[in-house]
């Protein structure tokens, strides 16, 4: 009852709800404006710098970083939290709860939910705009617009469901890396965008709002999460709030390794016609990715 006890103390000083909620709009503010930052920048200065090898190898290399952060945030931070709630004495003594392992279940669905998001988006894509491409090899108009419309479908439907767990999210221990690797991950997703809005030359106002839609989703999501999480009239110090606090934390864990893996490693590394021409860029870009995954690990003696 002792370690019980304990446990218990140390996740009630994470879920404060009151502390949550001012995380929640520091992180709003923080994630609009880094999403604003990241898609207008390559539109804005698509004629005087994309396209120019130092432009497009430093790019590369801070999106390792990036990846790297996110992928700690989610193995380092996030995903032990989530073990941890329902592994509380208080939940784990409960059916089914102790009969299975449903922190890696949920994060399992993350993943695959993250996968569905865009498998449905490239499907979407093909069925209204002809065959999508990816960002590094999009040739011709309507291609370009293919793969402007198949990103801002991703971007906007992931970052929305992210958005949604995270608002309904109690505990600060486990909001507090998120804002750093989603001010990461919307920089650089923003970026691949903004690019592919540069390209397709889109007409000044559907540029605008697709650059709005993207900057305000996930403030949106989190802002809807809250609503429901308030709605739902959980009790922070019950089991059921460590319960979906577990869950929510596998969730966002999924989605947070999909994008590192998928969206930012996969592309980079084995999809970039820039990477596989220059091998030093190839260990640059490992570095960066190490880096990131380090840095941000070692802040998981602090947060």
């Amino acid at each position: 009852m002792a370690v019980c006890a304990t446990d218990t103390a140390r996740e009630l000083s994470c879920r404060d709800s009151r502390a949550a909620a001012n995380l929640k709009l520091v992180s709003m503010f923080v994630i609009f404006v880094t999403s604003v930052v990241g898609i207008s920048s390559p539109v804005m200065l698509a004629r005087l710098f994309q396209g120019k090898p130092v432009y497009d190898k430093a790019i590369l290399i801070i999106k390792c970083f990036a990846a790297g952060v996110i992928l700690s945030t989610s193995l380092v931070h996030v995903l032990p939290d989530a073990f941890d709630a329902l592994a509380d004495c208080h939940v784990a003594s409960r059916h089914p709860w102790k009969d299975f392992p449903f922190s890696g279940l949920i994060t399992l669905i993350g993943v695959l939910t993250a996968l569905l998001v865009d498998l449905t988006a490239t499907s979407h894509v093909d069925s209204h705009g002809g065959k999508a491409s990816s960002n590094y090899t999009a040739i011709g108009t309507s291609e370009e617009l293919a793969a402007a419309r198949k990103k801002s479908a991703e971007s906007g439907v992931e970052m929305g469901v992210f958005g949604v767990t995270m608002g309904m999210s109690q505990n600060q221990c486990t909001i507090r890396p998120l804002v750093a690797a989603l001010a990461f991950h919307q920089i650089f997703e923003g970026m691949g965008l903004g690019g592919c809005i540069a390209q397709a030359g889109f007409s000044f106002g559907t540029t605008a709002y697709m650059c709005f839609m993207f900057s305000v989703t996930t403030p949106l999501g989190i802002v809807l999460g809250m609503i429901i999480f308030w709605f739902t009239g959980y009790d922070d110090s019950s089991p059921n709030a460590l319960i979906l606090e577990g869950l929510l934390g596998s969730l966002s864990s999924g989605i947070l390794i999909y994008m590192g893996l998928v969206d930012l490693i996969a592309l980079d590394f084995f999809h970039n016609k820039l990477m596989s021409s220059e091998s030093w860029l190839k260990k640059a870009s490992f570095i960066a990715l190490t880096l990131g995954s380090t840095s941000m690990s070692i802040l998981a003696l602090w947060a």
